[in-house]
């Protein structure tokens, strides 16, 4: 059989980009938030020291999208290092993943910021790597709008890890137990995908006579513009990261003995799921600034629900709204680097992947920091979420901003296959 009969087809390659991203990020990074309650009721950590915790997670993260923001710089100066290709950063920081996911069940609490730090960046790297080299190979495939099945991987990953700490709770089991149940799952999932992400002799080769998809492009965007979309992204970081990190506690301090407060995570992670697959309906056609601007203000609408409503239809309603444009934001996102950048893509998708990663390094600290100063918890979390709420419609007007101020120039229009 030849080497070009091997090469995975476009619906292996989004599949193995969703569990790879369900792996890495709702597993890696969000299988804290649902095991965040049982850790609290276990009694082996507390409020402020969640949110410290998280926040080594998330400089992990913006330490990973660092790395790779400057690997070619790295490489430039460094000759001498081996050259890495994308598939095997990819295995690299899956198994990472589930080591250090693995660890989190052992009962060492001064090893748990590090443990967390160190899946920050074995998130990223995955990410990015996952990110650059899945949608390069899907439009080589003529199928660049199937990239959204990707990023349906982390709503996956997030839903599944909510029911089952649900299960978990229900049962009254300990979070250690939840880590390593957690921990057997990513590997598992990597196992899966182990094959798919290798590398191949003419890696992403498709038959003759189907050339590769245009990519919509126009000249590469100016260093100002470039700034200009990684603070606007940076500021999704921070605007999700608070309800996305502290749902299911907010939750229990405002419904306190429900017996739904438990299916919100997973409600989120839905939302993620139906989000990614709706935007691979979206015409590649259109300006992502504007589809972006749209994903913050539904985000900032979902917060709102939230906090004038803190029931249960207020939560739920809250959390479908703000899972729904999570990773369709990532997509749009990282596409419109595609285009402004597109001989440096990876880079550019490390640095707003940075940007991304300082604004959630922001969040949990601060709820920390306001909890300590207001006089209930309730008002710490209040105050917590108006201004998440807040950043995301400021992050909305400047897309809006930026898509007058820099119009898209002409473009290449792909027909892009249905789903």
């Amino acid at each position: 059989m030849s080497e070009l009969s091997q090469e995975p087809g476009r619906w292996a390659i989004a599949i193995a980009g969703l569990l790879s991203l369900a792996t890495a990020m709702g597993i890696g990074r969000f299988a804290f938030t649902p095991l965040l309650p049982m850790m609290l009721s276990d009694g082996v950590i507390d409020l402020p020291a969640a949110s410290w915790l998280a926040s080594a997670n998330y400089f992990g993260y913006l330490v990973g999208a660092l790395l790779c923001t400057f690997q070619p710089w790295i490489w430039r100066r460094l000759p001498f290092l081996p050259q890495v290709a994308a598939p095997v950063w990819v295995r690299t920081g899956l198994v990472g993943t589930t080591l250090l996911t693995l660890g989190m069940a052992l009962h060492v609490p001064v090893l748990w910021p590090l443990l967390r730090f160190a899946a920050g960046v074995a998130s990223a790297l995955v990410f990015v790597y996952t990110s650059g080299w899945c949608l390069a190979q899907l439009a080589r495939r003529n199928a660049p709008m199937m990239g959204g099945v990707i990023y349906a991987g982390p709503g996956a990953g997030i839903a599944l890890s909510g029911l089952f700490a649900s299960g978990m709770v229900a049962l009254q089991w300990r979070a250690a137990a939840g880590w390593l149940i957690f921990g057997g799952l990513a590997a598992l999932l990597t196992g899966w995908v182990w094959r798919t992400f290798r590398e191949r002799d003419g890696q992403g080769a498709v038959s003759a006579g189907a050339p590769p998809a245009p990519l919509r492009t126009d000249a590469p965007a100016g260093r100002k513009q470039m700034v200009w979309l990684a603070a606007a992204y940076g500021l999704a970081g921070f605007g999700y990261i608070i309800t996305a990190t502290f749902l299911p506690v907010i939750a229990r301090e405002a419904m306190p003995g429900s017996v739904w407060i438990d299916f919100f995570w997973p409600i989120f992670g839905f939302g993620v799921i139906t989000g990614a697959l709706l935007a691979t309906r979206i015409p590649a056609t259109g300006d992502y600034r504007h589809l972006l601007a749209g994903c913050y203000f539904v985000q900032a609408l979902g917060i709102a629900a939230s906090i004038f409503s803190p029931t249960l239809a207020g939560f739920a309603i809250g959390s479908l709204l703000l899972g729904v444009p999570f990773t369709a934001i990532t997509f749009f996102a990282m596409q419109e680097v595609r285009r402004l950048r597109p001989a440096a893509a990876a880079s550019y998708m490390g640095l707003l992947t940075a940007m991304y990663g300082i604004g959630q390094i922001a969040g949990p600290p601060m709820v920390a920091l306001l909890l300590r100063h207001s006089r209930s918890v309730g008002e710490g979390f209040t105050l917590s979420l108006e201004i998440a709420a807040a950043s995301l419609v400021a992050g909305a007007l400047m897309y809006l901003w930026m898509a007058s101020a820099y119009p898209v120039a002409g473009r290449v229009r792909a027909a892009t296959p249905r789903l």
